[in-house]
C-alpha cells in the first residue's frame, strides 16, 4: 500500500464544514478524482459511518468537499464545485449546491493566492458549477488582510465572526428548470398537499399538521420516527421525476421541508430533511426556496407564513433562525426573483497535506 500527499484546507462555512481543494491538485479524470476524494474523506473504510480513517466528520454537515479554481468565464472570478460525501455509502453526489460552504470559497481563494485582497472590502463573482448559477460574495479585508473575526452570529455556530455577504443571482429553477418545476403552486402526493420549489435547491414543502406533527419536534425525535421518514421518502421518490430530477433514489435532492406556523417571532417554522436525516438547522439554499414559498400565494408555505414585508423572511429551525432577503419584481402577473441574499460566516480551521492511501 502506498500513500499520496494532497494539499488541502479545512474550512467552516456557515453551519457546515468542508475539505477544500484547488482543482489543479486533483486528477482531471472524474473517476480518479472521486476515488481520491473518497479516500481522503473515508480513508480505507469507504463505508465507515464514523470516517475515523479520513477527514470526514461522520455527519452529512461535516462530510463535504469544495473544489475551487480561477474562472475562465467573462466577468467571473472563481469556479466552485460542491461535492457531498454520502456518509456510510462510499459514494459522492454533485446533484446540489451548498450555500454554507460557498461562504468559504472567497476566503479559500485568498488564502491560496487566487484572489488578491483589496483594502477594506473584497468581492468576487463565483460560478456554482453544480447548477450553472452565480453568486456575488463580499468579505472584510481591512488593510488588505483577510479577517475572520467580528460580531456576526449565525444560528448553529458558536460565537461570532466577520460577515460573509452572499448575493445569489437568478437562482430560480437552477436545478429543475423552473421555480415551480411541476408547474403548480401545490401538488398532492400520498394524499398530502405539497409544494415543490427550486430557488437554488429543489425542495418539497409539507404542512406539519398534515403529517400529524406540531412542527416544533426535536431533531432527535424526528430522526427516530421511522414511519415519518418512510412517508417522506415515498413522497420524494414520487415527486422527484415530476420535478425533472429523474429517479432520485440515490440522489440528495429534493430536500424535504416540514413547515408550520412560526413560534419565535419568525415568518415560518421549519424542519428540513436532507433528505433522510433532519437538519440541525437549515441549508442556505433550502432556506432560499422556503422563503420564495412564503412570498408567493398558493404555496404550502404562504398559507402558514406570518404577515411579512415581502422582502425579508426569517425562518425558524431547530438551532435558531436564518434570514433570507429576496429582491424581486412582478412581470405579467408572475413574481420574478432576481437576487437572493444572506449573511454567513466562515473560518479557516487548518491546512496542510492529507495522506491518501493508494491501493
Amino acid at each position: 500500500m502506498k500513500q499520496k500527499k494532497i494539499p488541502f484546507s479545512l474550512f467552516r462555512g456557515g453551519s457546515s464544514k468542508a475539505v477544500f481543494f484547488h482543482k489543479k491538485d486533483l486528477p482531471e479524470n472524474i473517476d480518479d478524482r472521486d476515488q481520491l476524494i473518497l479516500s481522503v474523506m473515508n480513508g480505507l473504510g469507504w463505508n465507515d459511518h464514523r470516517q475515523v480513517d479520513g477527514l470526514g466528520g461522520g455527519d452529512s454537515l461535516t462530510s463535504k468537499v469544495a473544489i475551487v479554481s480561477p474562472s475562465e468565464r467573462d466577468g467571473v472570478d472563481l469556479d466552485y464545485l460542491f461535492i457531498q460525501v454520502v456518509v456510510g455509502e462510499a459514494r459522492l453526489s454533485v446533484a446540489q449546491n451548498c450555500g454554507n460552504i460557498l461562504a468559504a470559497v472567497l476566503p479559500f481563494a485568498i488564502e491560496e493566492g487566487l484572489i488578491k485582497p483589496k483594502d477594506s472590502i473584497t468581492t468576487a463573482r463565483v460560478f456554482m458549477e453544480n447548477s450553472g448559477s452565480f453568486c456575488d460574495v463580499e468579505i472584510n479585508t481591512p488593510n488588505g488582510v483577510l479577517n475572520y473575526f467580528g460580531d456576526t452570529h449565525i444560528s448553529g455556530v458558536e460565537g461570532t465572526a466577520a460577515p460573509v455577504i452572499c448575493n445569489y443571482l437568478s437562482l430560480a429553477g437552477s436545478s429543475c428548470g423552473a421555480l415551480f418545476p411541476t408547474g403548480n403552486k401545490q401538488d398532492v402526493s400520498e394524499g398530502i398537499p405539497i409544494s415543490c420549489i427550486d430557488n437554488g435547491m429543489p425542495t418539497i414543502l409539507i404542512d406539519a399538521a398534515s403529517l400529524g406533527l406540531s412542527g416544533d419536534e426535536a431533531k432527535k425525535d424526528l430522526n427516530e420516527n421511522e414511519a415519518l421518514k418512510a412517508l417522506l421518502e415515498r413522497i420524494r421518490l414520487d415527486m422527484g421525476p415530476k420535478m425533472g430530477l429523474g429517479d432520485v433514489a440515490k440522489k440528495t435532492v429534493p430536500k424535504m421541508g416540514i413547515v408550520s406556523p412560526a413560534i419565535a417571532g419568525g415568518v415560518l417554522n421549519t424542519r428540513m430533511f436532507i433528505p433522510h436525516v433532519c437538519h440541525a438547522s437549515i441549508g442556505v439554499l433550502a432556506a432560499a426556496s422556503v422563503a420564495v414559498g412564503c412570498l408567493i400565494p398558493g404555496t404550502t408555505a404562504f398559507i402558514l407564513a406570518k404577515e411579512n414585508n415581502g422582502k425579508e423572511f426569517t425562518l425558524e429551525h431547530p438551532s435558531g433562525q436564518i434570514t433570507i432577503v429576496l429582491n424581486h419584481s412582478q412581470e405579467t402577473g408572475e413574481i420574478i426573483i432576481h437576487k437572493t441574499g444572506i449573511i454567513r460566516t466562515a473560518r479557516l480551521i487548518c491546512s496542510g497535506l492529507v495522506n491518501v492511501p493508494i491501493p
